[in-house]
């Protein structure tokens, strides 16, 4: 890495929030596109240091780096169930060096209005992967199943709390979802990502640690925490026999839903020029498909799904569809206004077939 390099990086990380995680990737002696890119490239992610979306988008990056020959600075800016990460990137040149590392295809911060854009039209978005949602807790909880958290919850309802990842985040999303098919009220709070949350539960912060499969496994596998659901379709059974039970053997009713949870983007801004964005679709997709990220979706229960043009721009637009219908049927847990589909310009979920492509929609100028 060269003097100039490091002054660069310097720079650039003297200007973020305090508290900001920053990691380097970099290739040694890998020689740099011809023309994209001439300086390293900065992926900015929206969740804490520790969480599903950091490690996926750090393990895009490494492959990413080890790919092109590139040099990627991996830095998170949580906060706003993203919008504060958002906002930062759509303030940078939209020249392809600054990419938003993302979850859920942005979609909760126009239903929440942090933002007016729409992310899967004024941004190109890349799907790399999905992960399954969970409920688990510590090991001395006196709850020792899901039934017995629906006993509690009937008996003292909105005092069973469960950590989430932020409010209006996908994981108090589900964990709605779960709580109304069961009739039950829970106390949702929220943190700054899937790794505080699982930390919360782990503490004793809140009853239940709501957050990912890939989060809380490697602490169900060593006896800290119990699991009491995720929404796979079916049930987990790790190596030394633990089961992660699936909440359809649990409310049968909910299998229609699944399987179901967190997805994994990039966000590239649209108006980046058409060559540089097929650079980096090029790189991301080559980077799904290498055996090391392969091979950390299989040791977290990680979901491979790449999603590159169009079929990630529908699949985006769908979601926001069903979180605007979710979070105005949930209004007085989401704790903020809601944007409506009309607001939106949205469909109800079961129009969106018929409405998809909406009038003016242009895929983006990129081959898959």
């Amino acid at each position: 890495m060269t003097a100039d390099t490091k002054t660069s990086r310097r720079g650039f990380l003297a200007g973020t929030a305090a508290g900001m995680a920053a990691m380097q990737i970099t290739i040694p002696g890998a020689a740099l596109a011809q023309s994209f890119p001439t300086r390293p490239i900065n992926v900015v992610v929206m969740y804490a240091a520790g969480g599903g979306t950091d490690t996926i988008m750090r393990k895009i990056a490494e492959e990413m780096a080890a790919a092109k020959g590139w040099t990627i600075n991996v830095l998170n800016k949580p906060g706003a169930v993203g919008g504060v990460a958002t906002q930062y990137v759509m303030a940078q040149r939209h020249d392809g060096y600054t990419i938003l590392g993302g979850a859920n295809y942005n979609r909760f911060v126009r239903v929440l209005g942090h933002a007016d854009f729409v992310p899967w039209r004024d941004w190109v978005p890349m799907k790399a992967a999905n992960a399954l949602a969970s409920w688990s807790v510590r090991k001395d909880s006196p709850f020792q199943t899901f039934q017995d958290v629906v006993k509690a919850a009937k008996a003292n309802p909105g005092k069973v709390s469960i950590s989430t990842s932020g409010t209006g985040g996908v994981w108090h999303e589900l964990a709605l979802i779960i709580a109304n098919i069961a009739g039950i009220e829970l106390k949702y709070v929220p943190y700054k990502g899937g790794k505080p949350a699982t930390l919360a539960g782990l503490q004793g912060e809140t009853d239940i640690a709501g957050g990912g499969v890939h989060e809380h496994v490697d602490l169900v596998r060593a006896g800290k925490l119990r699991n009491l659901c995720q929404t796979s379709t079916e049930d987990i059974v790790l190596e030394n026999g633990t089961v992660m039970p699936s909440i359809a053997n649990i409310l049968p009713e909910s299998r229609k839903f699944l399987p179901v949870g967190a997805t994994y983007n990039f966000l590239v801004p649209r108006d980046v020029p058409a060559d540089i964005l097929q650079e980096i679709a090029d790189g991301f997709h080559a980077a799904c498909n290498s055996d090391g990220f392969k091979a950390l979706m299989k040791q977290k229960f990680f979901q491979l799904d790449v999603k590159i043009g169009e079929a990630a721009d529908r699949e985006g637009a769908l979601m926001e569809t069903i979180t605007v219908d979710i979070f105005n049927r949930f209004q007085d847990q989401i704790g903020a206004k809601v944007k409506t589909a009309e607001e939106l310009g949205l469909p109800k979920p079961e129009d969106f077939d018929k409405w998809w492509p909406p009038e003016g929609y242009t895929p983006p100028p990129i081959k898959v």
